[in-house]
């Protein structure tokens, strides 16, 4: 009985080493090591803390130039409005400056447009009675004069209507530190290979021009409006890390102007192809937006993710 209980012990044991190892290499999978809970590379799409993202519309005509606080904002949205003019769309998140300005009306685009952040501030003069309901009903915060007041006023350096500016400071609005660039999606990193030398780039709308030329002294792509150095309120030269001029369908929009004039809106959901300036090079790219809630991917010819300087990023977006 003694033998027979120690035959049986000694199967039990060699049964169970027998378990052991082949659960040691189910978990090796065949001789390569399953990572660890510290060596797993995270989600991209794990919850991170967003940008506050405060949305302002900004005068681009003449009159309303030079501008206050554009050198502070994270991306410049540019725009076609009515007559073939152009407006700008400032998203401030990294930094809040103490004034902003000319301020204006919004645009039908703008709430598309905001909809890739998480519920942004918008501040604007007001806008067409007929859109007011959509902007109040937008997933934003809307931010006109008749709101918040206090936080706006009159310089008296220009004539109205460009002379409304902003004061961030005395707005409800907190920010986070976070880029607005990199909270919907765009990468700060060394350049993809590839690209072409470029000097300079110009965008033209019928009544606006952009023009982005390449300083190597700066490394900034300085920026020229209508044929004239862009400035600063106090007279530096506007310059951008990156540009992307990106193509988009305009069409009319459902909305006019005080005077007739039909609003063109700008199609930002969708896909198309886009340049993208950065390092004095020109890459040409593809761009993609599946949805109102999704941030824009640029990626290049040979399907990288398109990646970008450090600084400030214009996105000018051009009829196709």
């Amino acid at each position: 009985m003694r033998a027979s209980g120690t035959k049986k012990s000694a199967a039990a044991s060699a049964a169970m080493l027998a378990l052991l190892i082949a659960a040691a290499a189910g978990c090796q999978g065949g001789g390569e090591a399953a990572p660890s809970a510290s060596s797993t590379v995270p989600s991209t799409s794990s919850p991170g803390p967003r940008a506050h993202v405060l949305a302002v519309k900004i005068d681009n005509v003449g009159p309303a130039r030079p501008q206050t606080g554009l050198d502070k904002a994270d991306i410049i949205y540019v725009e076609q409005v009515e007559a073939g003019l152009s407006r700008i769309l400032a998203a401030y998140s990294s930094e809040l400056p103490p004034v902003v300005g000319p301020v204006r009306s919004a645009r039908e685009t703008d709430l598309e447009l905001l909809r890739q952040f998480d519920r942004p501030t918008l501040a604007f003069s007001g806008a067409q009675a007929k859109l007011l309901p959509a902007i109040e009903a937008a997933p934003l915060n809307p931010l006109p004069p008749t709101k918040d007041p206090n936080a706006y006023f009159r310089g008296s350096d220009r004539a109205a209507p460009h002379n409304l500016y902003l004061r961030p400071g005395k707005t409800p609005h907190a920010i986070t530190g976070v880029n607005a660039a990199e909270d919907i999606g765009l990468r700060f990193a060394a350049p993809p290979p590839g690209g072409r030398p470029l000097a300079g780039h110009t965008v033209r709308y019928q009544a606006a021009r952009f023009t982005f030329t390449w300083s190597a002294d700066r490394h900034r792509w300085l920026v020229d409006m209508d044929g004239t150095p862009a400035r600063t309120a106090d007279g530096a030269r506007l310059g951008a890390a990156d540009v992307v001029v990106q193509y988009v369908a305009v069409r009319p929009s459902l909305y006019r102007d005080r005077w007739g004039s039909t609003s063109p809106y700008t199609e930002t959901v969708g896909s198309g192809s886009a340049l993208v300036l950065r390092d004095g090079k020109r890459f040409d790219v593809g761009w993609s937006r599946r949805t109102a809630e999704s941030g824009t991917s640029f990626t290049t010819r040979d399907g990288r993710q398109m990646t970008f300087a450090p600084g400030q990023v214009w996105i000018v977006f051009a009829p196709k």
